[in-house]
């Protein structure tokens, strides 16, 4: 898995029927370079004039070898560093990087080739996970919410559970024993960190650093809110870089401690913003993603989720870097199956729907 954060591949390896989990294996991570991020960057921003989903001009091309190469690359170290043998895998589900989702157009890209990584493998791979939920209507995100209720099965938990994953945008899923919800809340960590990258000469804000000696701009946060999207009912979806523009508008004039502030409380902000959309108001909250790893983060998801509980993947006995990359390999069994991997309750999508593109070594 490659999210919406652009900073690396996660690995991980599960045993399920794709239905329940009766394993978790080793986890890895193969970080992207700094040449490699900016080549994302610069076919993301290529990316968003797309109007033909499968079209690789110029840039994009060659982003799309580099995630191609990248992450063969981390299966093959994965494989290597734990003795695996490519035979005793089933199967591998490549979501691939997302360079553009617009559902209302009909669209969502994400480049990366299974074809050319099941050739390099000898491992059977299902990718191109989203594009028939958008064709059919839905929303095409977020695509984890049978695998948190899967998660969330094994604990026990009094309902209803939230699972919150804040990668570079955040998404919930809502579960109230077999009953999914799940939507987009607003930005996870990319307004942030480009934010920290544009101020500072960091890549992000490490453990909420700057963020915890600014001072939160609550009226700049009211103003966000009033946009339509936090009122509009799931399921619901963004793109990275939507409300980009609205960050340089009004961040103009903010220094980098204040600004981190507000837009970590921005994050935390929109995710309250789905409560009163909800049946019922989640008890318990479980965070994934980056985002878990921020402690400012996580203090004000508490002091606007309260009197809910909110806890960490890794405090729940999950994984908060390995969870989204565990989603798609159950997934991509699922795919095999034949079974439904998009919901009408949490992509729009008109009624259950399987997906996935299987290529074969």
């Amino acid at each position: 898995m490659s999210g919406t954060s652009q900073d690396g591949v996660d690995v991980a390896l599960i045993e399920t029927d794709g239905d329940i989990i009766t394993r978790f294996g080793p986890t890895a991570y193969r970080s992207y370079s700094k040449p490699e991020r900016a080549l994302l960057r610069s076919a993301t921003a290529a990316a968003a004039n797309a109007t033909e989903r499968t079209a690789r001009p110029d840039i994009i091309a060659d982003a799309e070898a580099r995630v191609n190469d990248a992450h063969a690359e981390a299966v093959e170290t994965f494989l290597a560093a734990n003795s695996i043998q490519p035979a005793d895998v089933s199967v591998i589900g490549f979501h691939g990087q997302t360079v553009l989702h617009r559902p209302e157009r009909g669209l969502t890209i994400q480049i990366g080739d299974g074809r050319v990584l099941a050739a390099r493998l000898g491992i059977p791979v299902v990718y191109d996970f989203r594009a028939a939920d958008v064709a059919a209507g839905g929303e095409g995100a977020p695509f984890a919410p049978m695998y948190h209720r899967a998660l969330a099965q094994r604990l026990g938990l009094e309902p209803p559970v939230a699972v919150l994953n804040v990668g570079g945008v955040a998404n919930v899923t809502y579960i109230d024993g077999e009953d999914l919800i799940a939507c987009d809340t607003g930005p996870g960590n990319a307004l942030l960190d480009d934010f920290v990258r544009l101020r500072t000469d960091r890549l992000l804000d490490t453990d909420g650093h700057l963020a915890a000696a600014g001072a939160v701009d609550e009226q700049a946060i009211a103003r966000f809110l009033a946009h339509p999207f936090f009122t509009k009912p799931p399921p619901k979806s963004l793109d990275r870089n939507d409300f980009r523009g609205w960050v340089g508008e009004t961040f103009d004039t903010h220094g980098a401690e204040d600004g981190a502030a507000t837009l970590t409380a921005l994050t935390a902000a929109s995710v309250a913003r789905i409560v009163p959309l909800l049946p019922r108001a989640p008890k318990t909250w479980i965070v994934s993603g980056g985002g878990a790893r921020n402690p400012t983060l996580m203090r004000m998801l508490a002091g606007r989720l309260a009197p809910a509980r909110v806890e960490t993947a890794d405090d729940a006995g999950w994984s908060i870097d390995a969870l989204e990359a565990q989603a798609f390999a159950y997934l991509a069994v699922r795919s095999l199956r034949g079974l439904p991997i998009s919901l009408p309750t949490t992509t729009g999508v008109p009624r259950p729907l399987c997906g996935g593109v299987l290529a074969e070594p």
